[in-house]
């Protein structure tokens, strides 16, 4: 299965959508955000690319999930080996494109992410733990599968329930993933922020503020969309009058660029875990494109 991956603004969409038209294959995202149905601009879905030669190419695991609602890593892995279940019964070529490392990890990796009931004994063994305790008692276990697991004491107890599972149930964790070859967008530094910059002016131009908005008359409270990521936690700001738009603006464009040097560590990450990535240029990828 071809993966397409990179950090945000890399031109992902175009370069899997284009390689899907010409394998006859299907596009699977990998993208945390892109699940949530009305929540275009501030994704970047950029539906309106997933067009090959005038034909609609098909997509899965984008706007699946209604705005409001949490979707996780647990219920992206599920849905995914279905829909990939699915292609490849009907003789279908699936194509991988995202940027969310978790989930992309998730897709091809070999541990599932299982149903863990509670454990109320360890909890209240655990009770009353600090912060830095319960994150040494969980690194016992090994490294982290995510490191959000040790932002607040009840995602850690949570976290040590899971690798207290994991560790006397380990079959329950094992999954055969598809075979994957993996395509990045290396973008240099400056050009990438340049990238950035620019879409988010498009993005901001084509209505994202009316869209945060839209959502807000909608019913949805300010602590959810803050939720959703950066451009919904700013433009929301921004709404609350918390800020005015060239603040927001700026704020934004320096946290976009901050999540996407995050997003470069992922990947190197995963290359030191043992993926192969074969990284092209951006004019490699155009040219492929």
């Amino acid at each position: 299965m071809p993966v397409v991956l990179g950090p945000t603004a890399c031109g992902k969409t175009r370069l899997a959508v284009q390689l899907a038209g010409r394998l006859g294959a299907e596009v699977i995202g990998a993208d945390s955000r892109q699940v949530y149905r009305e929540m275009d601009l501030g994704t970047g879905k950029d539906l309106a690319e997933y067009v090959y030669e005038g034909r609609p190419v098909p997509y899965h695991l984008i706007d699946v999930a209604e705005p409001g609602t949490e979707y996780n890593v647990f219920l992206y892995q599920q849905a995914f080996d279905r829909v990939y279940a699915g292609l490849v019964s009907r003789g279908l070529r699936p194509l991988l494109c995202g940027g969310s490392g978790l989930y992309l990890q998730s897709a091809i990796g070999t541990r599932r992410f299982a149903e863990v009931p509670e454990n109320a004994a360890l909890r209240a063994e655990l009770r009353g733990q600090s912060l830095s305790e319960l994150s040494r008692r969980l690194s016992l276990y090994g490294p982290l599968h995510n490191h959000t697991d040790t932002e607040s004491e009840a995602r850690c107890v949570r976290a040590i329930e899971i690798a207290e599972y994991e560790a006397t149930h380990p079959e329950a964790f094992r999954r055969t993933p598809p075979q994957a070859y993996l395509l990045g967008i290396d973008v240099p530094p400056e050009q990438l922020r340049r990238r950035i910059r620019l879409r988010l002016e498009e993005r901001l131009a084509q209505g994202m503020v009316e869209e945060v908005a839209g959502l807000l008359r909608k019913g949805l409270q300010p602590e959810q969309l803050t939720y959703y990521g950066l451009e919904y936690r700013y433009v929301t700001e921004y709404l609350q009058g918390h800020t005015d738009l060239d603040a927001m603006r700026e704020g934004l464009y320096t946290a976009i660029c901050q999540f996407a040097k995050r997003q470069r560590t992922w990947f190197r990450g995963m290359e030191r875990k043992g993926w192969v990535i074969e990284w092209l240029s951006l004019a490699e990828a155009a040219a492929l494109a």
